[in-house]
């Protein structure tokens, strides 16, 4: 038995702000889509490195307002990637934790992707 990386289903209500923020402003890309018939909700799956993300248009699968922790290594290279292309109501800062640094940026449909590079130790 070997357990693998999740991939968390994350709920969206518009395709066109959804691509926006995660293709555009995030730099993801669009691995796949589906739709079971034309004007159906769109189920897709969007990447960046290792990160893989599942976003639905179904009512069913996921609830708005998820978080979703991503380890990085490079935050501030990230931050800087981010700050280059400004995104309206996004302006995510760098948070020194604890455990390490973290930014957190919310999508337009109240998800939190909470990028983390954790202390070593």
């Amino acid at each position: 038995m070997e357990l693998r990386a999740a991939i968390p289903v994350l709920r969206i209500f518009d395709e066109a702000l959804a691509r926006g923020f995660y293709l555009d402003w995030l730099g993801f890309r669009l691995d796949w889509e589906h739709r079971f018939e034309p004007g159906l909700p769109l189920y897709a799956q969007v990447s960046r490195g290792g990160l893989r993300l599942h976003l639905s248009g179904h009512h069913g699968d996921a609830s708005p307002g998820a978080t979703v922790f991503v380890p990085v290594e490079g935050l501030a290279g990230l931050h800087a990637e981010l700050a280059s292309r400004p995104h309206p109501g996004q302006r995510p800062g760098v948070e020194r934790r604890d455990w390490g640094l973290e930014m957190t940026v919310t999508d337009p449909f109240a998800n939190r992707l909470r990028f983390t590079e954790q202390r070593s130790g």
